[in-house]
């Protein structure tokens, strides 16, 4: 009896990585072939990514891969997350470091950016929201601090465009990931050159952006040698992870006229939005500071970043440097006896983006804004999970303003589809039904464009379907509202801080 072949998925995160095996025959089966830590490293004024450190833990995941299932290995694809970057010069030399999103080069940088094109028309060609790290508000930054990099530099590639690079010699920026530079114009995803020329970019270093399905080829001849990966291809998925995660929320539909869901993809960054068959450029769309990012087979993306479970997963790591180590499963059962909706707090305002002491800032916080401070670590974990639903509830009521029709499910896909108790709380705050799972949605939305790149797999709608019969689906069904609704005003206040 013949194996079933073997498709890698390179899931790359802020807090770490993995290599991933998926099979599915008999039954859709993943197996972790490696992880290894991630995050930024302060070196000098810079926060930077070890992609030289990211590169070896790769080619030893690979290495491991092809120890346990050589030639059955049939392709490899990596997603990570957005808008950082690496640059190459002719000789394909790394150029500097790439910096992480969270760096202070960007603080306070629209003003500038504002002195050489005007929001409402950065908006009309891109349709992005307006984030400081987005890409192309990095490279301005470079600009005024008159960097020498950009002209040493020949190629520009987002962090999976350069693992791509070192897996199969071959240069691409892929569409998905390149659609949250707010560099890509919204209506035919090519680069912008009017934003290119007023932030000074050198519009060289762009290639043409290829769709998710794309293949590369083979391994580098030597890296496929050394790994024991005769027969393996590298196909660009939806590079961008939460594009890759999008494509796994187990719907009946692809991309409709008239979505009837929603998602939340939940992990360090909440991304919660909807499919639909092209961009939303509307007045109420800018107002709302939603995005229309790139999705796979030409679908946008219409959703809203929100700072997910950074808060929470920063006070763990802060509670564990003082001796209080709490595993998730603990955090969460410790929220559940919590009071709730006692104290609110936004998770987006920009004192938690990047703070030395996340407990600290939010005590800071609820003192400015005269919110109940938490009394010990129950507290602020109930708060970070309360802050975070009341902000799906405004983004959902936000949503469905800018679509014009109700949304009659929100679907939750990542590491947050497993806490049963965020699900359920979404469900009551919302007032939807939550259909929460896969839990593994960047992987499996990776490996589902590998094998609908290689022709294994027809469609999305194919693939989705699925997905719906292999994946761990749980439906939790919302509770009373009233208490969600009574702090709506209240959590209002707190984001106009």
């Amino acid at each position: 009896m013949t194996e079933p072949p073997i498709h890698l998925a390179v899931d790359l995160g802020a807090s770490g990585g993995r290599v991933l095996a998926c099979r599915f025959e008999p039954q859709l089966e993943l197996e972790e072939v490696h992880r290894f830590p991630n995050g930024p490293i302060t070196i000098g004024q810079r926060q930077l990514w070890d992609v030289i450190g990211l590169w070896k833990a790769i080619e030893l995941g690979l290495r491991l891969a092809g120890q346990k299932y050589g030639a059955r290995v049939k392709s490899v694809g990596v997603a990570s997350w957005g808008v950082d970057y690496c640059l190459l010069d002719r000789l394909g030399d790394v150029v500097g470091h790439p910096v992480c999103y969270r760096d202070h080069r960007t603080d306070g940088i629209f003003s500038a950016a504002w002195e050489r094109i005007s929001r409402e028309r950065m908006f009309a060609e891109t349709g992005l929201q307006f984030l400081e790290f987005n890409t192309a508000f990095q490279l301005l930054a470079m600009r005024l601090e008159q960097s020498p990099l950009l002209d040493i530099a020949d190629r520009w590639l987002m962090i999976p465009d350069f693992f791509h690079w070192l897996l199969s010699g071959q240069v691409v920026n892929e569409y998905t990931n390149a659609s949250t530079t707010q560099l890509l114009r919204a209506e035919d995803g090519q680069w912008s050159r009017e934003i290119m020329q007023a932030f000074e970019i050198p519009e060289h270093l762009f290639g043409i952006p290829v769709q998710p399905g794309t293949v590369l080829g083979p391994l580098r001849p030597a890296l496929a040698a050394a790994c024991g990966l005769p027969e393996t291809q590298v196909v660009v998925p939806a590079t961008h992870d939460t594009a890759s995660a999008v494509l796994a929320v187990p719907a009946d539909q692809f991309a409709p006229e008239r979505p009837d869901w929603c998602y939340i993809s939940s992990g360090t960054w909440s991304l919660m939005g909807t499919e639909l068959p092209r961009p939303v450029l509307t007045e109420a769309c800018a107002r709302h500071n939603f995005t229309n990012e790139g999705g796979a087979a030409g679908s946008i993306r219409l959703l809203k970043n929100i700072s997910g479970l950074w808060p929470l997963q920063q006070c763990r790591l802060r509670w564990e440097l003082l001796g209080r180590s709490y595993s998730w499963d603990q955090l969460i059962s410790m929220a559940e006896q919590a009071p709730g909706l006692r104290t609110l707090f936004d998770p987006d305002n920009a004192c938690f983006v990047s703070p030395d002491d996340m407990p600290a800032e939010i005590f800071a916080f609820c003192e400015r804004v005269g919110e109940p401070v938490p009394v010990d670590d129950a507290g602020v974990a109930r708060a970070a999970l309360d802050s975070l639903v009341m902000r799906y509830r405004l983004t959902l009521a936000r949503l469905e303003e800018v679509l014009g029709h109700r949304l009659e499910r929100i679907h939750i896909v990542g590491g947050g589809s497993q806490n049963r108790l965020l699900c359920q709380m979404t469900a009551d705050a919302c007032q939807r039904p939550v259909v929460a799972g896969p839990a593994e949605a960047t992987a499996i939305g990776n490996v589902m464009l590998q094998k609908i790149g290689l022709g294994d797999l027809a469609s999305i709608v194919e693939a989705r379907r699925l997905i719906r019969g292999a994946a761990e689906i749980c439906t939790f069904e919302p509770g009373p509202g009233d208490v969600w609704e009574a702090a709506e005003q209240r959590f209002l206040k707190l984001t106009d801080v």
